[in-house]
């Protein structure tokens, strides 16, 4: 992967990591609400864990392989 790359890399994951913090917060104050909307709530989590697999994907491109 050269820098330009990289780069890129970079910038879409701290993107992704940005959501994902936000997404943390939504999903903290909505289960804190008295009338909690459970669906949106179950839609929150899903999302946030689809983004932790992106996050864990884009980091895996950046981490060279090392053949033991």
């Amino acid at each position: 992967m050269n820098t330009s790359e990289d780069g890129g890399v970079r910038q879409k994951l701290a993107q992704l990591r940005q959501e994902h913090r936000d997404l943390d917060d939504a999903i903290k104050a909505l289960e804190g609400a008295p009338d909690r909307d459970q669906l949106r709530l179950t839609r929150l989590k899903k999302r946030k864990l689809f983004l932790k697999d992106k996050i864990a994907q884009f980091e895996d491109q950046l981490l060279p392989d090392i053949i033991a």
